[in-house]
């Protein structure tokens, strides 16, 4: 505790220092004398045609191999890797509405990077590219595999709720990832779906007699415990499509267990879409840019690009919810929110654990837990630590440490 507040201290006194030499964020500005000094990001983004070809970012830190530790942060500043398209993008819509096509080329277009949607095989394939799916057939029933092709087949499961959950960690995970890549690196991120609408599943599964209302209070309660240590995203783009061209399109791609599936009815599609617009939009649309395009016959990505280059993401003061996420008052600011995402991610993670016993779809009997956890940490690639598995192909073994499967996620 100590060290946090030495740390906190040091910061605060290195915010007025630093902050005189800060080049590529918009100046220091006033709306009127009563309004302390704020530092925003700058600019409008850019399209692929809009920018200078050879300007090139500096170079940026390796976060993913190296943490990034208050130390390191008094000699490498933050601030200066950013530029105008140093931006959070989300694309939302329903099932099938092309957004994994759209996001790529848009991610391209802008120079920033892509992050496709997740899905359980972040959780249930390792390291070692081993699906533990293939072990099902050793586990009871409520421990077994859950994923979206199990949803489509079974949706009253007992294990959906739990699945929904574990989706919003994925999410809430991939999102640290994306707001760790910014700040380190200056580039921006384009994503499918977030943190942020990832309710819209649950109050449609909770509206179709999918999951309790016990467990839908503990996924707000985990919400609560967590979606406000990150930071909204600057824009979201929701490509609308109408419930039967929904339809038309899932039938259109032939995935066996979504055509065959009883889930997507024209009430589960229309409550979705009710959800994402009366909800989430509204919401979201308060705190970031919001742009909505009739996505029925597809769109020119281009003209898209278009209108984000006209989004004045500066034009906001100090006392309005746009933007306020990414408005800091100095450098060490960022400096210390590039820590949080970048090097301190399980203190994050760490915040889904909200101990709840009293809805039994999401609990397993004592004997059913300790039958999990022997399969999953002797499964192949699980019983050591990353790196010292020799039955996987791991060489220059010398020190190994027993391995928790539950460390790993």
């Amino acid at each position: 505790m100590a060290w946090i507040c030495v740390r906190t201290n040091i910061g605060k006194l290195l915010n007025g220092y630093q902050n005189q030499s800060n080049s590529l964020l918009k100046p220091f500005k006033k709306v009127n004398k009563a309004q302390p000094l704020t530092r925003v990001q700058s600019a409008n983004i850019s399209g692929k045609a809009l920018r200078d070809p050879t300007k090139k970012r500096p170079t940026p830190w390796p976060y993913k191999e190296k943490k990034y530790t208050f130390l390191q942060a008094l000699f490498d500043h933050t601030t200066h890797r950013f530029d105008e398209n140093s931006k959070i993008i989300v694309v939302e819509g329903p099932i099938a509405s092309g957004k994994t096509e759209f996001a790529k080329c848009l991610a391209e277009d802008l120079d920033m990077l892509h992050l496709p949607e997740v899905t359980m095989d972040m959780f249930y394939i390792n390291s070692y590219n081993y699906d533990l799916r293939q072990l099902d057939t050793l586990l009871p029933e409520s421990c077994k595999s859950y994923d979206v092709k199990s949803f489509c087949q079974n949706p009253k499961h007992e294990n959906t709720a739990r699945f929904q959950i574990q989706m919003y960690q994925l999410r809430y995970s991939q999102y640290i990832d994306a707001l760790a890549h910014v700040l380190s690196t200056g580039q921006g991120v384009v994503l499918e779906r977030c943190a942020y609408s990832d309710f819209v599943f649950v109050e449609t599964m909770f509206k179709s007699g999918y999951i309790s209302k016990g467990a839908k209070s503990v996924y707000y309660e985990l919400v609560k415990n967590t979606i406000t240590e990150i930071m909204r995203p600057h824009l979201v783009i929701y490509l609308d499509i109408p419930v039967a061209k929904v339809q038309e399109r899932i039938k259109k791609r032939n995935v066996s267990y979504e055509v065959n599936s009883k889930v997507f009815t024209p009430q589960y599609l229309t409550t979705m879409e009710e959800v994402y617009k009366q909800h989430y939009l509204k919401d979201i649309s308060s705190h970031a840019e919001l742009l909505v395009y009739d996505w029925s016959e597809k769109g020119d990505v281009e003209v898209v690009v278009e209108d984000i280059e006209r989004i004045d993401f500066d034009r906001f003061d100090k006392n309005d919810n746009k933007m306020k996420d990414w408005r800091m008052a100095g450098e060490w600011d960022w400096k210390e929110a590039r820590m949080l995402y970048a090097s301190e991610k399980n203190i994050l993670m760490n915040y889904f654990n909200v101990p709840r016993f009293d809805v039994p779809e999401l609990t397993v009997s004592p004997n059913e837990a300790f039958v999990w956890h022997k399969v999953m940490n002797n499964a192949p690639g699980n019983k050591y630590t990353l790196g010292y598995n020799a039955d996987m192909g791991d060489t220059g073994i010398l020190f190994k440490r027993k391995l928790e499967f539950c460390d790993t996620k």
